[in-house]
C-alpha cells in the first residue's frame, strides 16, 4: 500500500497516546502522498515548492488523484498550500477507500447490537505490512505519525536524528515532514483560538 494508507491504519491503532483529529490526519495524509510522489519521481521539491515531473498515473487511485491535482504552471505551489488544499477532508476519503478495499470493518463497541460502531483494520497482508513498517520504526512513517501525536520511535526532524532513532536521509522528504509538523501546529493554534473566543462569548452572555 501507499505511505498514506499505512499511516491511516497506524493512526487507527486503539492504543495511541491520544486520539488523532481528522484535520491533523488529513494534513499528514497529504504529506504522505507527496512523499510517495517524490519517491516515484513524479515531483521534486525546489526549496518550499512542488515541481511536477513527467505525467504518470500511479496504480493507487487516491495517489493518482493527488498527482492529477498538482499545479503544473509556474510559480509552482508551496508545500504548505498543498497540504491545506489537498488535505481538506482527505481522512474521510481514505476511510471510504479502505472500507471499499476491505481493509477496514465496522464493529459494535458495546455488547448490545445497537451500540455505537467503530472502525477497525482487518487482519490483511496490507495491515501486516503497515504494522511491520511501524515496528521497524521506518523513518518516514514514524515522522508523519509523530506529527499527529502517535508516538513510537520517530526521528528528530528539526534537530536531526538522535543517537537512537533513524533519521530522514532525503532533504526533500525532510522538508515535507517539517511542513506537516508546522501545519498541524497551526491547526492546533486555530483550535485553541476558537476555544478561547467561544469561551469569551459564552461568558459575555452569562454576564457578571
Amino acid at each position: 500500500m501507499t505511505t498514506a494508507k499505512d499511516l491511516f491504519i497506524i493512526a487507527m491503532d486503539p492504543r495511541p497516546e491520544r486520539s488523532v483529529g481528522q484535520g491533523d490526519l488529513s494534513l499528514a495524509l497529504a504529506g504522505a502522498e507527496l512523499i510517495d510522489l517524490i519517491d516515484a519521481g513524479a515531483v521534486t521539491v525546489d526549496e518550499d515548492r512542488i515541481v511536477p515531473g513527467e505525467v504518470s498515473a500511479p496504480q493507487d487511485g487516491l495517489l493518482g488523484e493527488a498527482a492529477a491535482l498538482l499545479t503544473r504552471e509556474s510559480p509552482h505551489e508551496r508545500i504548505e498550500d498543498w497540504l491545506w488544499r489537498r488535505g481538506r477532508d482527505l481522512a474521510a476519503a481514505y476511510q471510504a477507500a479502505l472500507e471499499e478495499d476491505g481493509e477496514l470493518t465496522r464493529k459494535r463497541s458495546g455488547r448490545l447490537s445497537f451500540g455505537s460502531e467503530r472502525l477497525e483494520p482487518v487482519d490483511t497482508p496490507a495491515r501486516r505490512a503497515a504494522a511491520g513498517r511501524w515496528e521497524e520504526r521506518e523513518p518516514v512513517l514514524a515522522a508523519l505519525a509523530s506529527a499527529i501525536g502517535v508516538e513510537g520511535g520517530a526521528p528528530d526532524v528539526e534537530g536531526g536524528p538522535s543517537d537512537e532513532e533513524p533519521g530522514l536521509d532525503d532533504e526533500a522528504v525532510t522538508v515535507v515532514v517539517t511542513a506537516v509538523h508546522d501545519a498541524v501546529m497551526e491547526l492546533e493554534a486555530v483550535r485553541q483560538r476558537r476555544t478561547i473566543e467561544n469561551s469569551a462569548f459564552a461568558n459575555l452572555w452569562r454576564g457578571p
